[in-house]
């Protein structure tokens, strides 16, 4: 299977909420106003890391037609959240190459040395 590695982020982190994993920052949060599948919080973030990306699938959003792809982390495969790969949209386009994290699958860590 090969070694994983794991890139370690700087500032306030967000981490898998099953394993600490980090997967985005501060810096990179676009948006705290996203909801999630199930209408809990989520968040809109320029780039994350350590996760894996799932199928491209077309899903209708609230705001429209859009092909996704499950991010999955990379130590214990939790979906925490979706990348948008295409916004048929133009208001929605945006969000493109963007990553939304689920509240109920991270935590936001304390500021990290």
């Amino acid at each position: 299977m090969g070694r994983l590695f794991r890139e370690f982020l700087e500032g306030t982190v967000f981490c898998c909420r099953e394993c600490g994993t980090h997967l985005s920052n501060e810096e990179q949060l676009m948006s705290s106003e996203f909801k999630g599948r199930n209408g809990s919080k989520a968040f809109l973030f320029h780039t994350a890391v350590n996760g894996r990306l799932g199928p491209c699938e077309s899903k209708v959003l609230i705001t429209g037609l859009h092909n996704i792809a499950d991010v999955h982390c990379i130590m214990c495969d939790l979906t925490v959240g979706w990348k948008y790969l295409v916004a048929y949209e133009q208001s929605q386009k945006y969000k493109e190459g963007k990553y939304i994290l689920e509240e109920m699958n991270i935590v936001e860590e304390c500021e990290t040395v």
